[in-house]
């Protein structure tokens, strides 16, 4: 297999997790790049940041809207990027073996933008943050929250292997990193923590909706769909072709292939329920491979 065939296979069978995490990285590079090329030309090197970063300026906001988005794939340094990288693949791991990928793109998304808005409010209502001056919001963090809570929501109890801890609890992570926003916020980066806690507060509220029947994020994938659409290339028609069958023999296909269909559908939620249990009982690491990419490929179809 050429290298531009294996990268193509590489592109098509990634998750949508790998797939923000790999867009978080290339416009860390860009922006980095264009930054070292400003420095060695003597050139301002924010002008085009800040048409990117998310203000507290509700004005400012009005003249650049797209930045509610485009913030979050900003970041100000290599540990701002690897954390936030490396708890996104973390807890998409496991919330892509429960929720599909719409649904995770749900959560992030929206994460940003509550966090965002919970970072605009408090900066225009809290005393402590009177005079402040110019202030931006950047990073992938509140919508990093939001999928982290959110599936530690789902499944609070169930155990995950940490290098150095050993077995705990996944909520125990959560509720570890959500203490830690809290007791930083006097300490600095102030916008940034309460960023995070918006977004782990859409976490936590998207969840607990979900477990009472209700999708409070389907109004955004619609949203998404419908964008989609419109940039998605229209599929020519396919010709009519005549086929003639007996009614009797048409029938009796038809419940053939029907029960066929469902007989397929039982064993593959069997297996799906199996690897499930596995998981729940010894973490996500002890499935083998062929588990890992059977559980995978069945949330893609799903």
């Amino acid at each position: 297999m050429r290298s531009s065939d294996r990268f193509k296979y590489k592109i098509q069978t990634a998750t949508v997790t790998e797939k923000l995490i790999a867009i978080n990285v290339l416009v860390f590079i860009l922006f980095f790049l264009l930054r070292t090329i400003a420095y060695l030309f003597q050139l301002p090197s924010d002008f085009l940041l800040e048409w990117f970063v998310f203000p507290k300026e509700p004005m400012e906001f009005l003249l650049k809207p797209w930045s509610i988005i485009t913030y979050s794939f900003l970041h100000s340094g290599i540990w701002h990027i690897l954390s936030n990288m490396l708890i996104l693949y973390f807890s998409g791991i496991y919330f892509l073996n429960y929720f599909s990928a719409k649904r995770l793109l749900n959560y992030y998304f929206l994460g940003v933008i509550i966090g965002a808005l919970v970072y605009m409010l408090s900066y225009n209502l809290f005393p402590a943050f009177q005079g402040t001056g110019r202030s931006y919001l950047m990073g992938a963090s509140a919508g990093v929250m939001a999928v982290l809570i959110g599936i530690a929501t789902h499944i609070p109890n169930m155990r995950v292997r940490l290098m150095l801890i050993g077995s705990i609890k996944f909520w125990w992570i959560a509720a570890f990193l959500v203490v830690l926003d809290i007791i930083q916020i006097p300490m600095g980066n102030a916008g940034g923590h309460l960023a995070h806690l918006g977004g782990a507060g859409l976490g936590y509220l998207y969840t607990n909706q979900l477990q009472k029947g209700n999708d409070i994020g389907k109004w955004f994938e619609n949203l998404m769909d419908s964008l989609a659409s419109v940039f998605k290339p229209r599929e020519k028609k396919a010709r009519m072709k005549t086929v003639h069958r007996t009614g009797k023999t048409a029938k009796t296909q038809t419940r053939s292939n029907n029960a066929k269909s469902n007989f397929n559908k039982d064993e593959k939620q069997k297996k799906v329920d199996a690897i499930l249990d596995k998981i729940s009982k010894s973490g996500y690491e002890s499935l083998s491979k062929a588990e890992k990419d059977f559980l995978f490929q069945a949330g893609k179809e799903d």
